[in-house]
């Protein structure tokens, strides 16, 4: 289920523009509008989840496939064997600023430790 005032609910739809990258039948993926590295990409569900501190068992599978799209994201983006960084942020701390599960595919350059 789509929330009418989510701005990546409305990506998805198409509604607002996106750079795809990659579309299954539970995931989007689209570049990063300011990323933080060469390779950025959104990995959302397709439905709205809040974040993932609302993730329940029932959401395993939107998760895995989440996760699945993101490895094909990284070899597709010439990232997989070099290395690169999977991350949920959570809240406003952590800057989250779209209330929509979102996993970032970072890489492409040597990404520091700690982050940010």
């Amino acid at each position: 289920m789509a929330d009418t005032d989510c701005l990546f609910c409305k990506i998805v739809a198409g509604d607002i523009p996106s750079e795809e990258v990659m579309s299954t039948s539970g995931t989007y993926a689209f570049r990063d509008i300011n990323p933080a590295a060469p390779t950025h990409v959104l990995v959302v569900p397709r439905h709205h989840i809040e974040s993932a501190a609302t993730l329940t068992a029932g959401d395993a599978a939107t998760l895995a496939e989440m996760i699945g799209t993101a490895q094909q994201v990284a070899r597709q983006e010439g990232i997989d064997a070099s290395g690169y960084r999977l991350v949920f942020n959570v809240g406003e701390d952590a800057l989250n600023s779209v209330p929509h599960l979102h996993l970032h595919v970072v890489g492409g350059k040597r990404l520091g430790w700690p982050p940010g």
